[in-house]
């Protein structure tokens, strides 16, 4: 099976530590975060993805906002430079150890933070960081 992300989730899925909008939410993300652990590939998608599913039954859900696209295609061009290839709709990519430490240690400088700028996860994010992502959720061990 394939894990359908959005891009900014690249970045979300970085510092999940069971925490999110409702108990149906964290449910939800902790069985992807068990997915992504395992290393089951990410295809990149438009619009709500598989973390999304238990909000996207409101319409006034964030994730059919016009702010959250911005933020997709910030962290797709951010996520792109760092490894050099471009993520266009549909790209697949495997998430890794050697990826995901890629990304966190470009998360912990700011590097590709550039999405997340207004996100009200921002503080908890800072958090997980600041303590080398020890909680954080995914977590591939090749």
């Amino acid at each position: 099976m394939t894990v359908r992300l959005r891009a900014h989730h690249l970045l979300c899925m970085l510092t999940y530590v069971g925490k999110g909008y409702s108990p149906a939410f964290v449910e939800n993300y902790e069985v992807i975060a068990a997915r992504l652990s395992a290393g089951e590939e990410i295809e990149l998608v438009a619009g709500p993805d598989d973390i999304c599913g238990p909000l996207t039954a409101d319409s006034e859900a964030h994730c059919h906002g016009a702010s959250v696209i911005a933020r997709d295609r910030a962290a797709a061009d951010a996520v792109a430079r760092l490894i050099g290839s471009p993520l266009p709709l549909g790209a697949r990519i495997t998430p890794t150890l050697a990826l995901i430490e890629l990304l966190r240690a470009n998360f912990a400088t700011g590097e590709i933070r550039g999405a997340c700028t207004g996100c009200e996860w921002s503080d908890l994010c800072d958090q997980v960081a600041g303590d080398a992502f020890a909680s954080a959720r995914v977590a591939p061990t090749r």
